[in-house]
């Protein structure tokens, strides 16, 4: 019933990172792929430790592989950042036949001779140069597919405020902010652009602005540009207010789950108290329609996608840069926080899943609920919600419910071996991949809002990410920033930040998703415990540790 393929679903072999970062690294990788890490003087071999954790079976042979040309790759990147909201230009002073799209320009090369470029591209260059790329002159602002590349990947290399207080440093020196004497008609010109650059900055990357320093040197240029004109002082008044709305949104949804999570945990609480006098909800008993219940994980992936930063998917992997004798970038973990509540909605919904199927002490109920669950994750596979059908999959997939043979013979499994087919491993998910690229084209040509979702397994992008990154060199040899790197990991970027900008269609019904974010969910030793408890061991060792879960979770209570 259960294919191989997803008993070594969660078996991979581990980059070099995983084996020779500092403990505090390898921790936090190992709880945002969901896996024990091996020893440093292991094979690279690891196993997760539950089955619904990250760790998809993606060996360094299935790297993802890119056949792109880097001309392919900046018009596929520009073409989605065009879907993307934009920021409009100041009406007269900046308009897109003044952007450079980083073609070779002898100017350019003699102004910044630490860029290098191939084909008529961007290929590398110096850190220095490349920030000087991104700083708008009189004549010249930098394309809109540069200015997120490289305020997606420079974090890699340097703190955002110290970029951001570089970049001032230079708007300044350039443009002679400090002097009363700089001649006006220049500042006509290259203000709007500048303003440009840094609503840009706060609206594509607000998460950057909580950091104070960020701040401070973001006030300090805009008072400089503003000062003594009006449609300045109205357009910096605009920007941040419309950052300061972004990052109170912000807080108020991490409040939000901060609550969530709590209630969670005092429900779990409360059962564990008194498991016989709490007779629990189930899942069915408020709503059985699989389509509702579809619709309403849709409601509760794209309000959790929505406030993961374009940011998070680098500052989550970024580790020590060579060149660099100070400390890591980024060893503040919060940065990748709201990636990381993504991840354990999945993992949640995984255990909700299998806890609702080994709940119910009767057979034909339990076997009802495993149909239910097919349905649902049939459902979301329809609506193009393919990160709530894997983790429904994976639920199913968990040990102590795969063993249920006896209610397994009740189910009519036709539907969930065309669901297993669909987000088959082997192949590195061909299958999945070539239903995520039809979902993304019928969501390219909606006619409707519900045409336009597309939810990624999540997991997966993760994974194409992580391995793009350490697969590929950040710098070359000669010290150079690799930039053809980082133009494919803006394209996988700019992809998920077009996703998650979808407004969810369906009506929401707060009791489904009150339960769906709240309801206890057994711990894999529970659920093994409620396994047993259903159908009994079927050899020596399932009776013993039925006897030992017996002993360690029942004397609890």
């Amino acid at each position: 019933m259960f294919k191989p393929e997803f008993r070594s679903f969660y078996r991979t072999e581990l980059p070099r990172f995983a084996r020779e970062a500092g403990d505090e690294d390898r921790k936090f990788l190992a709880e945002l792929l969901g896996c024990a890490l091996p020893n440093k003087r292991t094979p690279p071999l690891f196993e997760c430790r539950s089955p619904p954790h990250l760790g998809l079976g993606l060996s360094s042979r299935q790297r993802p592989t890119f056949r792109c040309s880097l001309t392919d790759e900046r018009l596929l990147l520009d073409s989605r950042l065009d879907n993307m909201p934009q920021t409009p230009p100041f009406k007269g002073q900046l308009n897109t036949g003044g952007y450079n799209n980083n073609l070779y320009d002898e100017t350019k090369e003699e102004v910044y001779p630490g860029l290098y470029y191939h084909d008529n591209n961007l290929a590398s260059g110096s850190l220095e140069a490349l920030i000087h790329h991104l700083v708008p002159t009189v004549d010249y602002y930098p394309d809109r597919t540069y200015v997120f590349t490289f305020l997606l990947s420079s974090r890699l290399f340097i703190h955002p405020y110290e970029l951001m207080s570089k970049v001032c440093h230079l708007c300044m020196e350039q443009q002679r902010l400090s002097d009363p004497q700089a001649d006006k008609l220049r500042l006509r010109k290259t203000t709007p652009k500048i303003l440009q650059l840094l609503t840009e900055w706060t609206e594509t990357f607000p998460y950057d602005f909580r950091d104070e320093r960020m701040m401070r040197s973001l006030k300090e240029l805009t008072h400089r540009l503003a000062s003594g004109d009006e449609v300045y002082k109205k357009a910096v008044g605009q920007m941040s207010q419309g950052l300061i709305r972004r990052l109170t949104v912000l807080s108020q949804y991490e409040e939000a789950l901060v609550k969530v999570n709590a209630t969670a945990a005092e429900r779990l609480t409360a059962l564990k108290a008194k498991p016989q006098a709490a007779t629990q909800r189930d899942l069915l008993s408020i709503c059985n329609d699989p389509f509702t219940v579809a619709q309403q994980l849709t409601h509760i992936e794209l309000e959790r996608l929505s406030y993961i930063g374009p940011e998070e998917f680098v500052q989550a992997f970024v580790h020590k840069d060579p060149l660099d004798n100070d400390k890591s970038c980024f060893s503040d973990r919060k940065k990748a926080s709201n990636l990381e509540a993504y991840v354990d909605w999945f993992n949640r919904l995984s255990y909700l899943v299998a806890t609702e199927i080994c709940l119910p002490v009767k057979k034909k109920h339990r076997a009802r609920v495993i149909e239910f669950f097919i349905d649902v994750a049939r459902e979301c596979f329809n609506i193009g919600n393919f990160n709530s059908l894997m983790a429904i999959i994976s639920g199913m997939n968990m040990s102590p419910v795969s063993r249920l043979k006896k209610t397994w013979s009740k189910v009519k499994t036709a539907k969930f071996d065309i669901l297993e087919h669909q987000m088959d491993p082997s192949s590195n998910f061909y299958n999945y991949r070539t239903a995520l690229r039809g979902a993304t084209q019928r969501s390219i040509t909606a006619n409707s809002s519900r045409e336009k979702i597309v939810i990624p397994f999540f997991s997966l992008l993760i994974k194409d990410i992580y391995f793009l990154n350490e697969g590929c060199a950040s710098r070359l040899q000669n010290g150079l920033i690799n930039f053809e790197k980082f133009w494919e990991l803006a394209k996988q970027v700019s992809e998920f930040m077009t996703w998650k900008q979808v407004e969810c269609p369906f009506e929401k019904d707060r009791k489904i998703l009150q339960y769906l974010l709240t309801a206890p969910v057994f711990t894999e030793d529970a659920l093994y415990l409620a396994s047993y408890e259903s159908e009994g061991p079927e050899n020596n060792m399932e009776k013993d540790r039925w006897k030992s879960l017996r002993s360690t979770l029942l004397s609890r209570v």
